[in-house]
């Protein structure tokens, strides 16, 4: 059957007795809200959150709606390209409309956006110079910083390059790739010594990054500038992936490790703040764990 405006109408009318409808189900109501466009978003959220699919009915009563209610709803939005059908099951997930929709909204100014008041607001807490940045094969490009109120602040501009291996940023960004993507980008350049403490050895790089992963956050103990101490944790979108670093710098003789460490859990809430924005919903690592 078709489902059109009409027919959910006509449903809504014979359900009229479920305490969970009321008569003005497809009209706006007071506060000006429209129920089934309420309801369809409230299904999307829903869905959502399970990656492997949801049940019709744990859908329906986690909603609040009727069964049928939420079996048309839901159809309607498969239909539309919002939700699909797991095949050979009544279970469902986000569609790939959904994805096409946020991915083509996703743009690098976007990002930049969404973080420019995110990264001043974690210079004025830490008091140092924090930056945005992504992955450019064997390099990361900053694209957007933030000044600290500190003395003697780093003149790291935007769009500046930077090593991979090296740097807080980049680190952080190769600590959730498997051996042979990493292989693929450090290949691209020779890991020259930057500093007594600069990591070019492969094996000790690869225990670094596992440190990282573990504890979800990467630190550039001057290992690309001799006088300069980094923290980065990463960025996450909508669908779980990494798109960018979040990080803060400052000198060593202000920025100790310790001090570094406590800052970090200034940089976690930006991190989550920013992921959040871009529509990631899962749960951040901790810069202790």
């Amino acid at each position: 059957m078709k489902i059109t405006s009409n027919t959910l109408r006509g449903h809504a009318s014979k359900e009229a007795s479920d305490p969970v409808m009321d008569d003005a189900s497809f009209t706006p109501k007071a506060r000006g809200g429209i129920q089934s466009l309420e309801r369809a978003f409230a299904i999307l959220e829903h869905v959502v959150q399970f990656p492997d699919g949801v049940g019709l009915s744990d859908l329906s009563r986690s909603v609040g709606m009727h069964l049928s209610t939420t079996s048309h709803l839901v159809k309607t939005l498969v239909k539309l390209g919002y939700v699909t059908q797991i095949a050979d099951s009544r279970r469902y997930r986000i569609g790939m409309r959904l994805f096409a929709m946020a991915s083509s909204s996703m743009s690098e100014n976007t990002i930049v956006h969404a973080a420019t008041p995110i990264l001043e607001q974690l210079a004025a807490e830490t008091g140092e110079c924090t930056h945005l940045a992504v992955l450019s094969g064997s390099d990361v490009i900053i694209i957007a910083k933030a000044m600290g109120a500190g003395m003697l602040q780093l003149s790291e501009g935007a769009s500046g390059v930077r090593p991979v291996y090296c740097t807080a940023i980049g680190k952080i960004l190769l600590s959730h790739l498997e051996e042979p993507e990493l292989r693929r980008i450090l290949d691209g350049k020779p890991m020259l010594r930057r500093t007594p403490k600069t990591i070019i050895e492969w094996d000790a790089l690869l225990a670094e990054l596992e440190t990282t992963r573990k504890r979800g956050l990467a630190i550039d103990d001057a290992e690309f500038d001799g006088d300069v101490r980094c923290a980065a944790m990463l960025v996450h979108d909508f669908t779980g992936g990494q798109v960018a670093a979040i990080g803060f710098s400052g000198p060593i003789w202000r920025l100790s490790l310790s001090e570094l460490q406590e800052k970090s859990e200034m940089l976690a809430h930006a991190a989550a703040e920013l992921s959040e924005q871009l529509g990631f919903r899962g749960v951040p690592a901790s810069a202790h764990s």
